[in-house]
């Protein structure tokens, strides 16, 4: 073995890194905490680690100080936590320089080897290293990073391409530093629309519409068997199926898991609440969907209330869609509830006394809660007025100075009793600082 990691060690010092498209996502990187990339599978966590070693190169740090392993390599298995020791002993062989000076480590898929985190936790403590650590949903989540490493690590969600990132992966300007002419205001907007289709995950970015949704489905197949059979157990897969294309093909709608029981009864599918609610649960930890909870101090209204359930991605929806009559109101608040996730905001919906709903209300760290609005189109006064009086009502019952209104193309501004409202469209909002 020892044999092995020298030449895997030297392989990844002769290669170049990959060309990339680099991802806003950034990581903490602070000293005595390991950094874990975590997501689900597709978006880009290995690529975001290459990113993190060409920022070091960058920077002016040798190649010699970075070390990359895949444990996901064939040649590794079966690798055992009793030969991890040989990894860093071998790389200070090879570059006996390297001892005592900073330097920088990168495990990608290292829940592949039993034990790994005392492992980890040893190089932490002995050796003057900055961890950084991917790993499959199935196998590293959150909850129990922070269990195995007792309190040494911090995660960062990694989600597939967001519209500025994707405007990057095709080579066009991702901001806004200067005013936005027509001539770019009507690509932006073509734009917009295409990733409202194609969605974000790295591989399917200008892949024909027919393989793009085979390869997608592929996904979620991947996730239905690792992720949730394997991991969980679990028996009624005719359920859990049925349960993901309700999910995914109504994105941005609030579920209910009694509603839901009750419809897979009538077709005389055969599962029980319980079963349904640790489903919802095991696709949330795998980043599947992602859901959101009614804005309220009571814990039995969140209980109760219907959760809104959205899909980690567009593409998803438009893969599994029921009708061929898409709803594009849907997925543009999936667009919006994404990048306000990635922002790292916590979010709830809104309903107000009178049954009022508004889509978003946004709270950073230490700032005021910020309402947000989607819908696709103004155009009909009907649609205008109850988005409107909806934003009125939040303003009121939480004491908000001004509210957002977000569309696909409309930019105007409403002056109303309780303050103003920001109509912005989808493109100028996601590309926003």
């Amino acid at each position: 073995m020892d044999s092995l990691f020298e030449h895997l060690i030297a392989d990844f010092q002769e290669r170049t890194l990959p060309r990339l498209t680099a991802r806003e996502t950034r990581l903490p990187a602070l000293p005595g905490k390991i950094d874990t990339v975590i997501g689900m599978r597709r978006s880009g966590k290995s690529w975001r680690l290459f990113q993190a070693m060409q920022e070091q190169l960058n920077a002016g740090v040798p190649k010699e100080r970075l070390l990359y392993l895949n444990f996901d390599d064939e040649r590794l298995y079966p690798l055992t936590a009793a030969e991890l020791h040989q990894i860093p002993e071998t790389w200070y062989r090879l570059y006996p320089g390297n001892k005592g000076q900073p330097c920088f480590a990168y495990f990608d898929e290292i829940q592949n080897v039993p034990g790994w985190e005392a492992f980890v936790r040893r190089l932490l403590d002995s050796e003057a290293l900055q961890l950084t650590l991917t790993g499959s949903s199935a196998r590293l989540l959150s909850r129990e990073i922070a269990s195995a490493l007792r309190g040494r690590s911090l995660s960062t969600e990694l989600f597939p391409f967001s519209f500025g990132e994707v405007l990057r992966h095709q080579g066009l300007e991702a901001t806004l530093s200067a005013p936005v002419g027509s001539h770019r205001r009507a690509l932006l907007a073509n734009r917009l629309r295409d990733y409202l289709e194609t969605g974000g995950f790295p591989e399917v970015q200008g892949v024909a519409p027919s393989l793009r949704v085979r390869i997608l489905q592929e996904y979620v197949d991947v996730v239905i068997l690792r992720d949730v059979v394997e991991r969980h157990g679990v028996g009624n897969v005719a359920a859990l199926r049925a349960l993901i294309r309700q999910l995914l093909g109504a994105p941005a709608n609030a579920f209910s898991v009694n509603r839901f029981y009750n419809d897979l009864k009538s077709r005389g599918i055969t599962v029980g609440k319980n079963s349904l609610h640790d489903f919802l649960g095991y696709l949330e930890e795998a980043y599947l969907i992602q859901t959101l909870t009614l804005d309220t101090r009571s814990e039995r209204q969140r209980q109760v209330n219907p959760r809104k359930v959205y899909p980690i991605d567009t593409g998803l929806a438009q893969a599994y869609w029921h009708t061929p009559n898409r709803n594009r109101g849907w997925l543009l608040e999936t667009l919006v509830f994404l990048d306000l996730r990635r922002r790292g905001l916590a979010l709830s919906y809104f309903r107000s006394q009178e049954g009022f709903e508004v889509d978003f209300l946004a709270r950073g760290f230490d700032t005021e809660p910020q309402a947000i609005q989607v819908s696709e189109s103004l155009s009909d006064a009907k649609t205008r007025a109850r988005e409107v009086r909806a934003l009125e009502a939040v303003m009121a019952e939480r004491a908000l100075p001004e509210a957002i209104l977000i569309t696909l193309d409309e930019e105007t501004r409403f002056e109303t009793s309780r303050g103003p409202i920001r109509v912005i469209p989808a493109w100028r909002w996601l590309l926003r600082d």
